[in-house]
């Protein structure tokens, strides 16, 4: 199998948005923004969605992502 019929397949699975193009920016994304290479205002933007829409998204597919350091998120949820 070759990558972009396996990036298709992974794709056609996520129950958000109409056509595979934009689930594969979604996931394209979403890797970036994880990765910390992008923004999240830029992620909102390649998606072409508002800002505060992207982080509703976000937390309704089950992604977290926080603007603090890894170690200030354990710090948080110990509070």
């Amino acid at each position: 199998m070759n990558t972009k019929q396996t990036r298709q397949e992974i794709a056609s699975n996520l129950p958000i948005f109409q056509n595979i193009e934009q689930k594969e920016r979604f996931l394209f994304v979403v890797g970036a923004l994880v990765s910390r290479v992008i923004s999240l205002h830029k992620a909102a933007e390649l998606m072409e969605l508002e800002t505060e829409v992207f982080l509703q998204l976000l937390e309704l597919t089950g992604i977290e992502f926080s603007y603090l350091a890894d170690d200030d998120i354990t710090l948080e949820r110990s509070w």
